[in-house]
C-alpha cells in the first residue's frame, strides 16, 4: 500500500457531503456547508469555477440558469458580478478562500470543473496552505495532470476518466497499474450505464493499486449498505441525513 497522507489519516469509510448536501436545494453554499458540518461531516465534496478576474469560487455549474434563476456564464462574469447574488438571504456563490478559511478543521474534495479554474484553485491552495486537507478532482486527466504540476507532490489527488479508464483495463487484462504519483482514490459513480464498475473484485484490484475507493452519488440506505460491505472506502451522498444514520447504525460515524 502506498504511504497514508493527511487527507486520508481520518478513521474510515470517509462520509462525503457532495456539494455539502445538495438534496436541500441549496447546494455548494456556506449554509450547506454549515448545516453537513453540523451533522458531524469531516469531509465535503465541492466544486470550483473561476470568474473572468480569475477568482476561485464555489459552484458546480457552467451557467447562473438552473441555481440562480437568470443567464450568464461564470466564466464571462466578474467576481464583483456575483457578490450581490443571494439564496435565502446568504451569499450563493462562495469564493473558495472563503470557505477554506470558515473551516480549517474540515477536508474538502475539491472537483475543479474548467481549465480557466485550475490555477485559481491551486493558487488558492498554496496561499493559505492548506494542501494536506484537500484532495483535488476533475473528469478532466489533462486538467488533473496540469494540477499536479502547479500543486506539487504535496496535494493528494484523484483519478480524471482516462486514468480511470486505464486502471479498469489493467483490472481487467490482469496487468499491474501505477497511479500518478499524488493519486490516493479512484472516485467513480457505482456503474457506468449497464457496466457495474464498483465490484468487490475492483475494490480488491484498487486497493492492491494503494488506492482507496470513493463512490458517488448514493442516496439509498440499502445501496449505502452493500458498498460498505464490499469494503469501499467512501461515500458521497446528497441526502446527508440519510447517511450518517446508515454510519450511525453501524457504528462507523466519527
Amino acid at each position: 500500500m502506498r504511504q497514508q497522507v493527511p487527507y486520508l489519516d481520518a478513521p474510515g469509510p470517509l462520509g462525503f457531503a457532495h456539494r455539502g448536501g445538495a438534496s436541500a436545494g441549496d447546494e455548494n453554499t456556506t449554509a450547506a456547508f454549515a448545516r453537513a458540518v453540523g451533522l458531524g461531516y469531516r469531509y465535503i465534496e465541492t466544486d470550483t469555477h473561476a470568474t473572468a478576474d480569475g477568482v476561485a469560487v464555489v459552484f458546480h455549474d457552467d451557467t447562473l440558469r438552473r441555481l440562480l434563476g437568470r443567464p450568464g456564464r461564470m466564466i464571462d462574469l466578474r467576481w464583483a458580478d456575483l457578490q450581490t447574488e443571494r439564496v435565502g438571504g446568504a451569499a450563493a456563490v462562495p469564493r473558495l478562500d472563503e470557505v477554506l478559511d470558515a473551516y480549517p478543521d474540515i477536508r474538502f474534495n475539491i472537483d475543479t470543473k474548467t481549465e480557466h479554474a485550475v490555477a485559481p484553485t491551486v493558487e488558492v491552495v498554496e496561499r493559505l496552505k492548506a494542501h494536506e486537507r484537500v484532495l483535488l478532482a476533475s473528469f478532466s486527466s489533462a486538467r488533473l495532470r496540469r494540477m499536479r504540476r502547479l500543486a506539487g507532490s504535496a496535494v493528494a489527488t484523484s483519478m480524471g476518466m482516462r486514468e480511470v479508464a486505464g486502471l479498469w483495463a489493467a483490472y481487467r487484462t490482469g496487468r499491474r497499474y501505477t497511479p500518478a504519483e499524488t493519486v490516493v482514490a479512484i472516485q467513480i459513480p457505482p456503474r457506468y450505464g449497464r457496466i457495474p464498475l464498483a465490484t468487490a473484485k475492483l475494490v480488491d484490484y484498487a486497493h492492491r493499486c494503494g488506492l482507496q475507493v470513493h463512490l458517488w452519488t448514493i442516496d439509498d440506505p440499502d445501496e449505502i449498505a452493500h458498498f460498505l460491505d464490499l469494503g469501499v472506502d467512501g461515500i458521497m451522498t446528497d441526502h446527508i441525513e440519510v447517511l450518517r444514520d446508515v454510519y450511525i447504525q453501524r457504528g462507523i460515524w466519527p
